[in-house]
């Protein structure tokens, strides 16, 4: 019989952590954490890293062991977490992977294309383009020289658009051409389950977090990588708030309105990119007999 693994999914702040270690105990397995700002060993409070006891009770991997310094990518984690989960199926019949980030679960399920490393004049270039004309020419040119991925893309993301011009220009012909390899066979099953609520109910969770973690030193963690604000691993919610509240750009009101607004409007991203896959089986967080009974019925 093939080892399972379990994907538990669903929006930030829902309660994988505690549901996954649950099941982990239940299974007597180990979890390998899906959460690309989880793996950075400077960010604990902004990314909701799973308490010291927490981590005592069931074995993670891949929770904070890289730097902010590190060139990390989607491309690394797939081949870590895969030798991670040759080593547990060993000795075990499960695994669990969980998080949020949705382009490292893809990477688990179906594999991702191994690409270049872009010309580093070319992305100093069009960071520098961006920088003085905004987005609009590097989206013309992206439309230019690959229709197929302009109209994939999150328009409205610099990050993204700006990977897709500067991968046309680097492998010298449309990104997308490169990007359309069968999914990867992997040497176990998969069992795809997604955490959710009613919407409100998210959001006051959200809510709440933020405050928490305004109490727990948010504010703190944050100022202390001010001077690194420029990497690539800082910029994301919680953080990039902060920082512009530490150049004076807005009040500290404000900042934790922010936090808590771009992690509501994150969630509901997540959730409608983890609705597109039809093998998610979607439960309440609270509803765990259930998750279990679903589980080992091998579905």
């Amino acid at each position: 019989m093939k080892k399972t693994l379990i994907i538990i999914t669903g929006p930030t702040g829902i309660g994988k952590t505690s549901v996954s270690i649950r099941l982990a105990k239940h299974l007597e397995t180990e979890i390998v954490s899906c959460d690309s700002r989880q793996v950075y060993k400077e960010m604990s409070i902004g990314t909701a890293v799973p308490s010291d006891e927490e981590l005592s009770t069931v074995k993670h991997h891949l929770i904070q062991t890289r730097s902010i310094h590190d060139n990390y990518n989607v491309s690394a984690f797939e081949h870590e977490a895969m030798d991670i989960f040759s080593k547990i199926f060993e000795t075990k019949d499960y695994a669990i992977m969980t998080g949020g980030s949705m382009l490292y679960v893809d990477a688990i399920c179906k594999g991702i294309d191994i690409m270049p490393d872009a010309d580093p004049k070319i992305r100093a270039r069009l960071k520098a383009e961006l920088a003085e004309h905004g987005l609009e020419p590097l989206l013309d040119q992206l439309k230019e020289l690959d229709p197929e991925h302009y109209n994939q893309v999150d328009k409205k993301n610099p990050k993204r658009v700006l990977h897709g011009v500067e991968m046309c220009l680097t492998l010298g012909k449309p990104f997308s051409s490169v990007r359309t390899k069968p999914n990867k066979e992997r040497p176990f099953n998969i069992i795809k389950i997604g955490l959710n609520m009613e919407r409100a109910d998210l959001y006051d969770r959200i809510n709440t977090r933020v405050d928490i973690m305004m109490s727990q030193g948010l504010e703190q963690e944050a100022r202390s990588l001010f001077t690194h604000s420029e990497l690539n691993a800082l910029n994301t919610v919680g953080y990039k708030e902060l920082f512009a509240h530490f150049r004076g750009e807005h009040s500290l009101d404000k900042a934790i309105e922010l936090i808590k607004r771009n992690t509501r409007h994150y969630a509901k991203k997540q959730l409608t990119w983890f609705r597109k896959d039809e093998n998610t089986k979607w439960f309440h967080p609270s509803s765990f007999d259930e998750i279990v009974s679903f589980v080992e019925s091998g579905v």
